[in-house]
């Protein structure tokens, strides 16, 4: 699971070192690292890219949204591979997609981490800070 957050640097060929605890979910397969929801990156295990990818083409293709959803997530994924140095290689195109430049945010967020911008996570934190918003999120939860 990724839990946490960690501060890295993408150095100039575009290469990003992976925390330690993330590294040893993704050393033996590699991941995928794809567009995000908001303007971030995700990186999932080729397991979770997997189970995802069955269930985004189990969609109806006569359905716009669907659509949509496979070109978002299949158009923008690309599979990367963890280097000798706990590096992986984002690709120019995500790279500019999520604005990010040479500092990052990894973010933790259970089956999958993101990697963000530290301005636009920075805007992210303030929406998570918010008590009331928070309190409405986890009654989804029953606790």
């Amino acid at each position: 699971m990724f839990l946490g957050q960690y501060r890295h640097s993408i150095d100039n060929k575009g290469r990003l070192t992976i925390p330690s605890r993330f590294r040893e979910l993704l050393i033996t397969e590699g991941a995928y690292v794809s567009q995000g929801f908001e303007r971030n990156l995700m990186v999932r295990t080729v397991a979770s890219f997997e189970e995802l990818s069955k269930k985004v083409e189990a969609l109806s293709q006569t359905a716009p949204n669907s659509r949509l959803l496979k070109r978002l997530i299949f158009s923008t994924a690309e599979k990367v591979d963890v280097d000798k140095a706990g590096r992986i290689l984002i690709p120019e195109f995500l790279r500019t997609s999520a604005g990010l430049e040479v500092e990052t945010i990894l973010v933790g967020a259970g089956d999958y981490f993101e990697i963000w911008a530290p301005e636009i996570w920075g805007e992210q934190e303030k929406e998570l800070q918010d008590a009331k918003a928070n309190a409405e999120r986890f009654a989804f939860l029953d606790l």
